[in-house]
């Protein structure tokens, strides 16, 4: 009898790509628990704009990690793995299968590759990387971490500020470039990877994912998205440099807010509207670059008539106990 453990079941993709539907009709075949790979879905109080499931579907399949932390928090790489090592055994120990369902690929690296332990933040660092950014732009920071860490600025585009300045703050308090942290273990190279099911929501066609997402985002402006992302200003603990208001739509938002548009008139919504459509589509391409840098997923088309099922025959032979 084997005693190898049970494979990681991984339902990955770009955003607005189908997760959540396929996810919920997995729980046809088996009893299992999902557990969130989004770093958006753990702030309460974003709701509309990160698109949360429903209170319908989150009472239809048990779901982790999802309204967690405030939005003045922060949450890791390293807490998401070792949040998801406990809630996996935990499932487990409940006779049910735990299956991980997102599109935020450096948690889903990290899982699978293993992270180092990582320096924590320093607020003095932070606070003169702020001071150089106002002084000279994110560009010439940017810049500069291409010089002392060209493996981490090839991946970040020069926009992703959070991580910019995290990859320089790392460099600074250590001396050490921040892709130095990112190590696969040798013993993980062949076991980790080979123990783990990945299966890759990618549409044939780009158009198909580009008009899934101008709908979702007209559809949560519809909903009240912009009042949402007033009530977090309204709060005054919050600014645009937290984590959870880097994400994207909020930023956007909030950016067209502070210039003073009036989101009351047509063509301002309609202006914030297609920036955030921009920078949504912008995070689908960073996404399908993550996964296909994965050659040992098995990838399904999302714009497919039948990706339910063809999802459900990559995964049913794994519920079997």
């Amino acid at each position: 009898m084997s005693t190898s453990p049970p494979p990681t079941l991984v339902l990955a993709g770009p955003t607005a790509s189908g997760k959540t539907a396929i996810a919920l009709g997995l729980a046809a075949l088996a009893p299992i628990e999902i557990i969130s790979v989004d770093s958006a879905l753990v702030y309460r109080g974003m709701d509309i704009g990160t698109a949360k499931p429903t209170p319908a579907e989150l009472a239809a399949v048990p779901h982790h990690l999802i309204d967690i932390i405030d939005p003045r928090e922060s949450y890791s790489a390293a807490r998401f793995v070792k949040d998801t090592h406990r809630l996996m055994a935990e499932i487990r120990a409940r006779g049910r299968h735990p299956v991980l369902v997102g599109g935020t690929m450096l948690y889903i690296k990290s899982l699978l590759d293993g992270l180092d332990e990582m320096p924590p933040a320093d607020p003095a660092v932070r606070a003169m990387l702020d001071a150089r950014a106002e002084a000279h732009g994110w560009a010439a920071l940017h810049a500069e971490l291409a010089q002392v860490d060209p493996v981490t600025a090839t991946r970040l585009p020069p926009g992703d500020t959070q991580r910019i300045q995290r990859a320089l703050e790392v460099w600074h308090s250590t001396g050490k470039p921040l892709s130095s942290f990112h190590q696969r273990a040798a013993t993980q190279s062949e076991g980790t990877i080979a123990n783990t099911v990945l299966v890759s929501l990618e549409p044939a066609e780009r158009p198909w994912l580009h008009q899934r997402i101008a709908v979702r985002f007209e559809q949560m402006m519809q909903a009240g998205f912009i009042d949402e992302v007033r009530g977090l200003r309204a709060r005054g603990d919050l600014h645009l440099d937290l984590p959870s208001m880097r994400c994207v739509g909020y930023r956007q938002v909030w950016e067209a807010l502070d210039q003073g548009l009036d989101l009351g008139q047509a063509h301002a919504l309609a202006e914030v509207t297609e920036r955030g459509i921009a920078a949504t589509r912008q995070l689908a391409k960073r996404q399908l670059t993550w996964l296909r840098g994965m050659p040992w997923r098995h990838v399904v088309p999302a714009d497919a008539p039948d990706a339910i099922e063809q999802a459900q025959s990559l995964l049913r032979p794994h519920f079997r106990n």
